[in-house]
């Protein structure tokens, strides 16, 4: 039995063909032809079962057979916002891993002590893109572009906010606690800080506008693993079974 080929295709539902860059890997290193089947998915929510109608040089076209409706498999939408690290490698990394395990949102942090502060979120759609089709996820997380903190935290948000720190002058809770008691549909929003951690400042101003302060454990992480280790903790405590 042949794999089944996914391919990422917005409102495919409305759509006749495969985009461009979907269209070259299935036409020249898939060597589709006509009448293969497909799947496509629309990152929002569906897969479509179809095949090939016309296969060119350098366009692919379909016809969808049959629609394919997914469930969600965790409740509540989960919001990592972080701030980047220097090498973006590492957060090339972390963005694969987190829509493999499954999230909703990524927003990136101009901190005051951050490392880094500019990203290019292109690159990062394409990472989030192979990564959902290699791990058949049928929603697509949504990147956002780069936001000062204080402009993070004065936009209003749903459900429970967290702002992870390292402080032990600023009393904390467990985060993995705090989630677990939550009601089963809210929302979770997390925030870390780059590798210098938030400052002092920039915690009393999120615990101002209703973040609570929280832990991620006695050990000592670097960016990219506390934000990938909260992910899966809401993860854990959001999934369906």
């Amino acid at each position: 039995m042949k794999e089944a080929r996914y391919f990422y295709v917005p409102d495919a539902i409305h759509q006749t063909e495969l985009p461009a860059k979907e269209a070259l890997h299935a036409l020249r290193v898939l060597r589709l032809k006509g009448g293969d089947e497909i799947f496509l998915m629309d990152g929002e929510g569906n897969f479509f079962q179809a095949e090939v109608a016309i296969a060119s040089s350098k366009h692919c076209t379909y016809r969808i057979t049959k629609v394919l409706p997914q469930e969600k498999t965790w409740t509540g939408n989960i919001h990592l916002a972080i701030a980047p690290t220097k090498m973006m490698d590492r957060i090339e990394w972390i963005v694969e891993k987190m829509t493999e395990i499954g999230f909703d949102e990524l927003t990136f942090l101009n901190c005051q002590f951050s490392e880094r502060r500019q990203v290019r979120t292109d690159r990062l759609e394409k990472i989030v893109v192979s990564a959902m089709k290699q791990s058949r996820k049928a929603w697509k997380p949504l990147v956002h572009p780069i936001l000062s903190f204080r402009e993070f935290i004065e936009t209003p948000r749903t459900g429970q906010s967290f702002i992870a720190h390292c402080y032990n002058e600023i009393a904390r809770n467990d985060f993995y606690n705090e989630i677990q008691q939550s009601a089963d549909n809210q929302n979770i929003t997390i925030m870390i800080g780059p590798e210098g951690d938030f400052s002092v400042d920039e915690v009393k101003l999120a615990m101002e506008q209703g973040y609570k302060p929280v832990s991620l454990g006695q050990n000592r992480l670097r960016t990219e693993t506390a934000g990938l280790f909260s992910v899966s903790m809401a993860q854990l405590v959001r999934r369906k079974f």
